[in-house]
């Protein structure tokens, strides 16, 4: 018994305490007993699966340590500390490893960038992409994007060897950073491959950005002296007129850019110089001009359900149109229309939707739309208008011109049927 004027033992921690009563328990239970409850106490204490025959092993282990260790510093070592330097001795657990806070954001950035370019990664571009797109979607806004690469590329790399081509992709990387705008990310998705994510933006100026990168391209290339010029061809979508998925969008812009790109292949394999590119009118220009539709029909009446479907704004505009003689269809207009460039008009086209084309211009008499590709369109065409200002209008239009553009695309000059 303790005299009275000791100092009174100090209490061990209650998970201390718990162990030593552990110890004391597993002295008087027998090998089979004993090796079933340490293989469920390591279970659940450190998330190991071991055999019994393991569990005895380390336990003995344990208490060997903590006899050595007790020694050598002259008082009690507490069963957990010996716990968890068996476990790390025997390479059953990771020893944690501490990192400044600057390495980690180091590490974070890595884990993102192209070393080469210091752009953004095909990794991270994914998962932006479907950020900004949402955003877009929430709160109603354009989102533009862009495909990029570089037009004779691999001729760098097969007469000037890697290294060179190394340089040009830092060009492109440099032109890409300086063009941008703040809010604008470009990321290296390829070997020569670049995307860009173009928040608040429509085609028109999405369309304006491309051209103006590749312009700042070609002068940044002139400091290498090549042989050849290697240009930055561009395919751009927009959200909502292209599609309002991720993998739609990138399937349209891919398209542009490949038929872009082609048609560059065949000038450079002609010896023709590449022309400068111009932002598509909102009308056909006169020269070429446009394919006169022509057919024997009569004129049409209204389709059934049509007065009922469309809005009074449009039936404002169907009730100017002038009479429609048989067999022409170059129809005078009773007024200028409005350029729809720039707005994120569209049309969505057929009954099932599966069509969509941007609307160029909007008047009294009709409307010009564009599509990415040709198409034989029936005599009346099923419209729903989706336009600044009005809700989406139901509409039945007649093809009056068609023709196509120097971009590839196709483009329909329609007028509304009443």
């Amino acid at each position: 018994m303790p005299s009275p004027g000791a100092p009174a033992a100090p209490r061990l921690p209650i998970e201390d305490a718990y162990l030593e009563l552990l110890a004391d328990t597993l002295e008087g239970m027998d090998i089979s007993a004993r090796s079933q409850f340490l293989q469920r106490y390591f279970r659940t204490t450190t998330h190991l699966d071991l055999r019994e025959s393991q569990c005895l092993q380390l336990w003995e282990e344990m208490l060997t340590r903590r006899r050595e260790l007790a020694e050598r510093l002259g008082r009690p070592v507490s069963l957990k500390t010996i716990l968890m330097d068996v476990l790390s001795s025997a390479g059953m657990i990771r020893v944690p490893i501490v990192l400044e806070y600057d390495e980690y954001k180091k590490l974070q950035l890595n884990a993102v960038t192209d070393p080469l370019t210091g752009l953004y990664n095909r990794r991270l571009f994914a998962e932006s992409f479907e950020k900004e797109l949402n955003r877009a979607r929430r709160y109603g806004l354009p989102f533009g994007i862009a495909i990029l690469d570089l037009h004779r590329f691999k001729e760098v790399n097969d007469k000037y060897g890697h290294p060179r081509g190394d340089e040009v992709l830092r060009a492109a990387a440099a032109t890409l950073q300086k063009a941008l705008r703040t809010s604008d990310s470009a990321f290296r998705i390829g070997g020569d491959e670049f995307a860009l994510l173009l928040p608040q933006t429509d085609a028109a100026q999405a369309l304006a950005l491309s051209r103006r990168i590749e312009a700042v391209f070609a002068d940044t290339l002139q400091a290498l002296h090549l042989a050849f010029p290697v240009t930055m061809d561009h395919g751009v979508a927009t959200f909502p007129q292209d599609g309002d998925q991720s993998d739609q969008l990138i399937r349209v812009a891919d398209e542009r850019l490949y038929r872009l790109k082609h048609a560059n292949h065949a000038r450079t394999s002609n010896g023709d110089s590449r022309p400068p590119t111009k932002t598509p009118a909102a009308e056909p220009s006169p020269e070429p001009g446009p394919i006169p539709i022509t057919s024997a029909r009569q004129a049409e009446k209204t389709p059934p359900g049509l007065a009922e479907a469309t809005s009074a704004a449009v039936q404002s505009l169907a009730s100017q149109i002038p009479p429609e003689t048989p067999g022409a269809y170059a129809v005078q207009r009773k007024a200028e229309r409005v350029s729809m460039v720039g707005t994120n008009a569209y049309a969505v086209i057929g009954d099932k939707g599966t069509h969509r084309a941007r609307v160029l211009d909007l008047g009294f008499g009709g409307v010009a739309l564009e599509f990415e590709q040709p198409e034989d369109f029936p005599e009346s065409i099923l419209a729903i208008l989706h336009v600044p200002i009005l809700p989406p209008v139901r509409v039945y239009l007649r093809p009056v011109w068609s023709r196509l553009t120097k971009e590839g695309t196709f483009r329909l000059g329609c007028h509304f049927v009443s």
